[in-house]
């Protein structure tokens, strides 16, 4: 619940961004070439910091094994021996390390020298850990943007790469010819720094739902030596068409109300059971449809019969 809580604070606008120095002064107004340091030089800390080198930013970076710096030095990066010294170097400072736990820690160290920046937060991590992170710093009067990445390294400053922040709308709008240096559809969906997380996890969620059905269906095909690709132009269109029914599952979800005329759960049962039993005469995996139908039969059971496929979220909810 206290995730929750958090969010509910924020919603309520309880409390107000703290002021930036550096947001508010004429000479150091929104600038294309304004400096960035970046804490943290993993994978994707080091593409954060090469896109940043590559749009023309003087770049500061800190890593705690220091060589790892070395190939950003040699394209004009500056190298800080200590955390404070990396985040007194720059107006935004961009985190990416592993783990919110960290992330604090990191930016404790740097003591006073955040006074007057603002911290663009880009570690994965639960919304929880998110909103601690945002809670912490802006105790310290500095405002906070929480980023999660939707692609891998090397996805990195590409025009489609997508960015979901959530936190201070002055951040996102005084930096943001720079941030569309590492992702051109980086969006500000939220003034909760937590909303980003669950986005993050719901696009992976329903990426690795998909992934293992597709998986579960090309074994079931190669049992019968049917090219996988072969079925993809065959069967194009229906793949298409599960994508083209999410907003009506929204929708449904979001109003509470599941009956629906056709496509009802008593008839996805008898598919469900073929697949069932189908996959166990090929020597398949069972227990990915199995799942699927010990869903469908408690819903059928608890007198849901006639409701859309929609209702099994009543099933993930837990209540």
């Amino acid at each position: 619940m206290a995730a929750l809580d958090g969010m509910d604070h924020y919603n309520r606008g309880e409390t107000r961004e703290p002021a930036s120095p550096s947001m508010n002064t004429a000479s150091e107004r929104t600038d294309a070439q304004s400096a960035v340091t970046v804490i943290g030089l993993g994978e994707m800390g080091f593409a954060l910091a090469g896109a940043f080198l590559d749009g023309g930013h003087p770049t500061t970076v800190w890593n705690r094994t220091s060589e790892r710096a070395d190939p950003l030095v040699a394209r004009g990066a500056e190298r800080s021996a200590t955390v404070h010294d990396a985040v007194a170097a720059s107006p935004l400072v961009v985190v990416s390390v592993k783990g919110n736990a960290t992330a604090r820690a990191v930016l404790e160290s740097s003591g006073d020298a955040l006074s007057g920046r603002s911290v663009l937060n880009l570690t994965d991590g639960t919304s929880a850990e998110a909103r601690a992170v945002a809670e912490w710093v802006r105790d310290q009067g500095v405002q906070y943007l929480h980023g999660q990445i939707m692609t891998i390294a090397p996805g990195i400053g590409g025009a489609e790469t997508v960015i979901f922040y959530g936190g201070s709308h002055a951040v996102f709008n005084h930096f943001h010819p720079t941030l569309q240096l590492i992702g051109g559809r980086g969006t500000l969906i939220s003034a909760d720094p937590g909303v980003p997380a669950l986005y993050g996890m719901a696009v992976h969620g329903t990426m690795w739902g998909a992934l293992n059905g597709f998986l579960h269906a090309a074994a079931l095909l190669s049992s019968e030596g049917i090219e996988v690709k072969r079925f993809l132009d065959d069967a194009g269109p229906s793949v298409a068409a599960l994508l083209a029914s999410f907003p009506m599952i929204a929708d449904e979800v979001d109003r509470g109300e599941y009956a629906t005329p056709y496509g009802a759960l008593q008839h996805h049962r008898p598919s469900v059971e073929d697949l069932v039993r189908e996959s166990g005469a090929r020597n398949i995996d069972v227990a990915f449809p199995g799942y699927t139908l010990g869903l469908v039969n408690k819903a059928v059971e608890d007198g849901h019969a006639n409701d859309s496929y929609s209702r099994l979220i009543e099933h993930f909810r837990k209540q």
